[in-house]
């Protein structure tokens, strides 16, 4: 779904996770979302209680720390008073502490102004869901 309207552009992704915790590259698809678009934000957004948004090097290791870091920051024990789905989901539920729901990106001449070894991704800590939601909107100004 892509809308259009004025200065605001909207679109809708559905990332299948596969079940898998982790991160999901969503940077390819921002760049696109904003290519052509001349100077604005985009606001990257996942109305989900257990994923966030990041901005992180992918694929040099990076990954693998940083889910072992939240496994250690949010362990996935039994200790937890939110308790449903897997064992540990409660600290799913607190992942918004470390990596909020939205995050914001300038955008100039239409392109991203990320740095050179920086990516968008999607953090999604829950297997419990095989699918998730990613709203971009793009703001001209």
């Amino acid at each position: 779904m892509s809308s259009k309207d004025g200065r605001l552009k909207t679109q809708e992704l559905t990332i299948q996770t596969g079940r898998h915790r982790g991160l999901h590259d969503l940077t390819g698809a921002c760049e696109l979302f904003v290519a052509g678009e001349g100077d604005g934000l985009l606001v990257v957004f996942v109305p989900h209680a257990t994923a966030g948004v990041v901005v992180i090097e992918l694929g040099a290791g990076s990954d693998a720390d940083l889910m072992a870091a939240l496994d250690r920051l949010l362990p996935r024990d039994a200790n937890w008073v939110h308790r449903h789905g897997t064992p540990g989901h409660g600290a799913d539920h607190v992942l918004p502490l470390l990596a909020p729901p939205s995050l914001t990106i300038p955008v100039v001449s239409g392109r991203l102004t990320l740095g050179t070894w920086q990516s968008i991704a999607l953090l999604d800590p829950n297997s419990d869901n095989a699918e998730r939601t990613v709203r971009l909107t793009f703001a001209a100004v």
